[in-house]
C-alpha cells in the first residue's frame, strides 16, 4: 500500500542527547531554524509527535507564520497541518495545549487505548489499530483515509527510533547544537536495536547561526516483500533512467538500477543504452558487474518495468538474466503490458525461480511516462 513521504525532525546536543533533564525544555537551537522548522511544517500535510512527547513538552504543534498559513488556504488546504500523536494506553491530558490549538487531530492507539481515550473525552479522532501498535497500518491509514501525502516527525526518541528500525523513514532532518548536556538519564535520539545496514546518503548540510542542519536519506533495500523507504527511493531513480532511453516505437523505455544489501550502488543501465537497440535495462546494468561479485546474492534489482519473460532479441530474457546473477528480490512499478509480448509474466517468472517481488504501484505513472507514445491513438 502506499505510505506517505515520513520525514524525522529533530535536534540534538553532541552528545546525542534531545533534552536535559532539568524541569524546563532545553533549547537546542535558535530563532532562524525554528523559523526553518516553521517553514517545513507549512510544507507537509500533518505532524506526528508521540505521546511521551506530550507529556513532557506539551507541544502546540503550530505553523506560527501568518504568511504561511496565508500560503496553505490559498493552496486550497486547511492553514494547519493534521496533528497526529500516537499511545498504546490512550492515556492523555485531555487538557494537554496539543488537543486544543490549530487545525484537525487524530490519536493512533490500541483497542483498549481507544476505551480509555474516550473515555476521556480526548478532542481528537480517536482510531484504533487493533491489540497493538502498528506503524505500517498507520501511516496507511494516514494516507488511504486522511489523505496525507507528507507527514513530518518531531519526536520523541522512540517515535524516532521505531520508524527508522522498521525503514519506514524516508529523510532525517537532524541539527546538531553546539553543546553538551552529560547527563546519563537525560533522553537520546535514538536507542539500542536493530537498524537497517550501510550508511545513510547525506542529502544537505547548512550552517544556521551557530547550529548545523544535515538531512539524510537511507539507502539499504528492504528484505523479503515488505517495502521499505530506500525501496521507493530506488525505485524512482529507476523512473528516472528510463526517461533516458532513446525513443523506439518498438520496444518500451525501462531504467534498472542493482543496489547490494548496505546500499551500495553496484550498477544502473536503461534500454538502449550505449547505442546498442536491442539492450534491455536490467541486460545493460548486469553486464557491468563482475558475474561473481558476492554482493549479487543478496542485493535488490530495481526496475521500472517488470522484467521480462520472453524476447526475440537475445537467449535469455530479463527475469532469467536476474535470477542467473543470483539476485533474488527485484522490485517494479509496472507490470508489463500486452502491447509487445501478450500474457508476459516476468515477475512471475521470478517468483518461480525463488525471488522476492515487491511491486510499488504508486511508481507506475512514472514508469509509464516515457512510454506515452506507445499507447497514442494512430494520427
Amino acid at each position: 500500500m502506499p505510505l506517505p513521504y515520513v520525514l524525522l525532525s529533530a535536534a540534538v546536543s553532541l552528545d546525542g542527547c534531545l533534552d536535559d533533564t532539568g524541569p524546563e525544555r532545553l533549547l537546542l537551537s535558535g530563532a532562524a531554524d525554528f523559523d526553518r522548522v516553521d517553514e517545513v511544517r507549512a510544507s507537509v500535510d500533518a505532524i506526528l509527535v508521540g505521546a511521551g512527547t506530550i507529556r513532557a513538552d506539551n507541544p502546540r504543534l503550530l505553523v506560527n507564520s501568518p504568511g504561511r498559513r496565508a500560503a496553505r488556504r490559498a493552496a486550497g488546504r486547511p492553514g494547519f497541518p493534521l496533528k497526529v500523536t500516537v499511545s498504546g494506553s490512550g492515556d492523555l491530558d485531555p487538557a494537554a495545549h496539543f488537543w486544543h490549538t490549530g487545525g484537525d487531530k487524530v490519536l493512533y492507539t490500541t483497542d483498549e487505548g481507544a476505551e480509555r481515550a474516550r473515555r476521556l473525552a480526548v478532542a481528537a479522532d480517536v482510531v484504533p489499530l487493533g491489540p497493538a501498535l502498528d506503524w505500517r497500518a498507520l501511516l496507511e491509514h494516514l494516507h488511504d483515509v486522511r489523505g496525507v501525502q507528507r507527514l513530518m516527525v518531531e519526536g520523541g526518541g522512540t517515535v524516532h527510533t521505531q520508524l527508522l528500525q522498521q525503514g519506514l523513514a524516508d529523510e532525517l532532518q537532524l541539527v546538531l547544537a553546539p553543546l553538551l548536556v552529560g547527563d546519563p538519564d537525560a533522553p537520546r535520539l535514538f536507542g539500542p536495536g536493530g537498524y537497517q545496514g550501510g550508511r545513510l546518503r547525506l542529502v544537505e548540510t547548512r550552517r544556521i547561526e551557530d547550529v548545523v542542519l544535515t538531512r539524510y536519506e537511507p539507502t539499504a533495500p528492504g528484505t523479503g516483500t515488505v517495502p521499505s523507504a530506500a525501496d521507493r527511493h530506488w525505485l524512482a531513480l529507476a523512473c528516472e533512467l528510463a526517461a533516458k532511453c532513446p525513443p523506439s516505437t518498438t520496444a518500451f523505455s525501462v531504467g534498472a538500477v542493482v543496489v547490494a544489501a548496505d546500499g551500495t550502488e553496484l550498477a544502473r543501465g536503461y534500454s538502449r543504452e550505449a547505442g546498442d537497440p536491442v539492450v534491455h535495462a536490467e541486460e545493460a546494468a548486469l553486464a557491468k558487474l563482475d558475474p561473481a561479485d558476492p554482493r549479487l546474492t543478496a542485493a535488490t534489482v530495481y526496475s521500472s518495468l517488470e522484467p521480462c519473460a520472453r524476447r526475440a532479441s537475445r537467449p535469455r530474457p530479463c527475469a532469467r538474466l536476474v535470477l542467473d546473477a543470483g539476485a533474488r528480490r527485484v522490485v517494479t512499478a509496472w507490470r508489463e503490458p500486452d502491447t509487445f509480448v501478450p500474457g508476459a509474466n516476468g515477475n512471475g517468472v521470478l517468483a518461480a525461480g525463488g525471488a522476492d517481488v515487491v511491486v510499488l504501484p504508486e511508481y507506475e505513472e512514472r514508469a509509464k511516462a516515457p512510454n506515452r507514445h506507445l499507447s497514442a491513438p494512430p494520427a
